[in-house]
C-alpha cells in the first residue's frame, strides 16, 4: 500500500510542491510547526533512516542540498533553520517514508524537551 508521500509524489494527493526532480520532492507540511515547514522526501520509498543503504548515500546528500537551497529561497538561511529526520516510533516518525523536515522563520527554542 503506498504511503501518503508516495501518493503526493505520484500526484494523487494535492500538495504545495516547492521542488521536484528525479530524486526528491519537497512540499509544505500541512500541519506546520514553524512559519516555514517543508518536507523533503526521496522519490524512492525508503521507510526509515534504518533502511538507508550504502547505495542511497548520494540521494541522502541530495536531500540536504535541496534543503539548503530551499532555506535560501524561503529567506531563512541567514537567521537559521533546523533539519530533522525522525526514525521509528520513539523518534516520532509518523509517515514511514524517509523525509527531512526543514523548519525555520522564527526562533525554534531548545533542541528537544526532556521527556524522561
Amino acid at each position: 500500500m503506498p504511503t501518503l508521500f508516495e501518493r503526493i509524489i505520484a500526484g494523487e494527493l494535492p500538495a504545495t510542491i516547492l521542488h521536484r526532480d528525479d530524486r526528491v520532492t519537497a512540499f509544505r507540511d500541512i500541519h506546520p510547526r514553524a512559519p516555514v515547514h517543508i518536507l523533503i522526501v526521496p522519490n524512492k520509498p525508503i521507510p526509515t533512516a534504518n533502511d538507508i543503504s550504502d547505495d542511497d548515500e548520494a540521494l541522502v546528500g541530495h536531500m540536504f542540498t535541496v534543503a539548503r537551497d530551499l532555506a535560501r529561497r524561503e529567506g531563512i538561511a541567514e537567521d537559521g533553520y533546523r533539519l530533522i529526520i525522525n526514525c521509528n516510533q520513539h523518534g516520532g516518525q509518523e509517515v514511514y517514508h524517509l523525509h527531512v523536515h526543514l523548519l525555520g522563520g522564527a526562533p525554534l527554542g531548545g533542541m528537544v524537551a526532556k521527556t524522561f
